[in-house]
């Protein structure tokens, strides 16, 4: 079931600058839930529930009230939530303030906020990236 799901144009620089150019175009809302497989172009928020697999070449940002349980293959990936599973990035991966992340990273470039949280392990360089581009483009197809 799908409730609260918006589509607009938001600037988010205010994230981080690079992403500074793009915009988010859909937002899963903090009273939406959603249980499945996610593919997209562009630029996600979630604020709610998600729970499954979310594949992309573009850039999810996981607001401060989301609860993410997916394993998560994406171009840039911004956390200020809850997530539980692994995730791989071809680019970056930002744990910001009061994030907690609860998996493995495989991941091109990793910041991680004071006041956040991160257990796991972590892969980083240009073979996590090369991995975490393959990952998203064979989900995709």
């Amino acid at each position: 079931m799908v409730t609260g799901v918006q589509t607009c144009a938001l600037p988010i620089s205010g994230v981080h600058e690079i992403m500074s150019q793009q915009e988010i175009t859909t937002i899963l809302g903090p009273d939406a839930s959603f249980d499945g497989k996610l593919t997209f172009e562009g630029a996600l928020r979630i604020d709610g529930h998600f729970r499954g697999e979310i594949h992309t070449e573009g850039t999810l940002v996981i607001g401060e009230r989301a609860i993410v349980e997916a394993q998560i293959s994406a171009g840039s990936v911004v956390v200020q939530g809850q997530v539980k599973g692994n995730i791989s990035a071809s680019g970056s991966l930002e744990i910001k303030g009061p994030a907690r992340v609860y998996g493995n990273l495989d991941v091109q470039s990793l910041l991680v906020e004071r006041g956040s949280v991160f257990e796991g392990n972590c892969k980083m360089g240009a073979q996590a990236s090369d991995d975490a581009a393959n990952d998203a483009t064979s989900a995709a197809q």
